[in-house]
């Protein structure tokens, strides 16, 4: 039985894959293993290791890769470390990543160097900070592609890549957003939030922007602030991801605690979120959550300054974008709350899991070279 181990740092990437590694768990032809790192053993970012534990997965395994500072090049090397001990004992015969952070990126070098094939899901993408550069590298190290369209499958060729190895399945995340049936009514019981109307902040670091990430929160705060206190709206506020910079935003945040308006949590279950996110007046911040999840649901969205520049879903009309000065902030604050989103088609799409277990099944994956060869166009 082929051996197949999913590598996950943040709730974010869990919940892109958590279809995936579900489709796995529940047939019997392979053996389900994750590497759970990264924030989710992190008490400051709300123990995220436990919703990977609520799912039932029978093999989970743990691995603290960061200290109290988060320093991202030191995650890396510790994940090297532990990724490294781990493919010797267990010794799978396909790594799954996904994304644009330091653990995926520390595990393909771990596969590539162990000459185990490493399957990337989303590169190709494009977005405006060392997420960027970060989604290339995995790229240039996996073997294998699962993307979500034919415009990431065409910038992975211009990177060298091979056709036969880039697979288009989609987004895997929307398998979980189509099939939750948790209730606006219950999210909200379980996270104790009595707010009717609500908008929901997520705003993340830009590691090459880190001498203006404080100015950039401060700015997103005072119109949060001026909103919650004027205008009688409500906020509900998820911590950024650890990325380098996180604690400046955290730092600007401060003043906001003390307003009843606003409710802050370090995370949120990704089936409560889209629960929330359902029923949200609009969501404000730089996550990718904006030009996905957000313009599937018909929930117009505020894109806060450079992190999602050029990514797929920029050219939306439910999409406002800003930079991060107050006064431009209210002005798409204020053009959120009146857009009228169009009635959403039905559309149809073949799920991300089924296509991806269907790979496995008739093994076409695991006949794709180790051996990587640059193709010229």
């Amino acid at each position: 039985m082929r051996k197949i181990v999913f590598v996950t740092g943040t709730r974010a990437d869990f919940s892109k894959t958590k279809s995936l590694m579900l489709r796995i768990e529940q047939g019997k032809e392979f053996e389900l293993h994750i590497f759970a790192t990264g924030m989710h053993l992190s008490k400051q970012f709300g123990l995220t290791v436990h919703e990977i534990e609520k799912c039932g997965f029978a093999n989970i395994y743990k691995f603290i890769n960061h200290d109290k500072y988060y320093q991202m090049d030191l995650a890396l090397a510790h994940t090297i470390d532990g990724f490294s001990k781990f493919i010797a004992e267990y010794e799978p015969d396909l790594i799954v990543v996904h994304g644009d952070r330091v653990e995926p990126l520390a595990a393909s070098i771990v596969g590539a160097l162990n000459n185990i094939l490493v399957a990337h899901i989303e590169g190709g993408e494009v977005s405006g900070t060392i997420d960027d550069s970060l989604r290339h590298a995995i790229s240039k190290l996996a073997h294998i592609h699962l993307v979500n369209d034919e415009r990431a499958q065409k910038r992975l060729l211009q990177l060298g890549e091979k056709a036969q190895s880039i697979f288009i399945i989609g987004s895997p995340d929307l398998d979980v957003l189509e099939s939750s049936d948790v209730s606006l009514e219950e999210a909200k019981a379980y996270y104790g939030i009595g707010f009717d109307n609500y908008a929901i902040v997520m705003f993340h670091p830009v590691t090459t922007e880190l001498d203006s990430i404080k100015n950039q929160a401060d700015e997103l705060v005072h119109a949060l602030q001026a909103t919650a206190t004027q205008n009688a709206q409500n906020y509900i506020i998820i911590y950024p991801n650890n990325d380098l910079g996180f604690n400046l935003i955290l730092e600007a945040y401060k003043p906001l605690h003390a307003l009843e308006r606003v409710m802050f949590f370090p995370s949120i279950r990704f089936e409560y979120f889209i629960a929330l996110l359902k029923g949200a007046q609009f969501l404000i911040g730089n996550s990718s959550c904006l030009l996905k999840e957000a313009p599937y649901l018909g929930i117009p969205s505020i894109n806060v300054g450079t992190r999602q520049t050029n990514r797929m879903g920029s050219e939306l009309a439910s999409v406002f974008h800003t930079e991060a000065r107050q006064d431009s902030i209210l002005r798409a604050i204020a053009s959120a709350k009146i857009y009228k989103a169009p009635q959403p088609r039905s559309q149809k799409r073949e799920k991300s899991d089924k296509l991806f277990y269907a790979l496995l099944e008739n093994g076409k994956l695991f006949t794709i070279e180790k051996q990587k060869r640059f193709q010229d166009l």
